[in-house]
C-alpha cells in the first residue's frame, strides 16, 4: 500500500475506501469501502460495495439539479 488512507469520520464510525490490492484479497468489489465503527472499547468493521453505476448518476444529478441550495446550506453552516 504505497498511498496514505484519509478515513471520513462520523459519529463513532471512520469510512476508508479499501485499496484495490486489500478488496482483492477480501473478495469484493473494488471501491468498496471498509466502515471501522467504535463500540465497548473495541473496534467493530463492515464491509460496504460501492454504489451501483445507476444510483451514483442519480446522485450526481440530484447535487447538480440543486447546487445553490447545497451551496447556500454549506454557507449557513448546514
Amino acid at each position: 500500500m504505497s498511498e496514505l488512507l484519509t478515513p471520513r469520520k462520523t459519529e463513532l464510525s471512520w469510512a476508508v475506501e479499501l485499496p484495490p490490492e486489500m478488496a482483492e484479497v477480501l473478495g469484493v468489489p473494488e471501491g468498496s469501502l471498509i466502515v471501522l465503527h467504535a463500540k465497548d472499547g473495541s473496534v467493530e468493521t463492515e464491509i460496504l460495495p460501492p454504489p451501483s453505476p445507476e444510483f451514483a448518476e442519480r446522485v450526481q444529478y440530484i447535487l447538480e439539479k440543486n447546487k445553490e441550495t447545497f451551496e447556500e446550506l454549506k454557507r449557513l453552516g448546514d
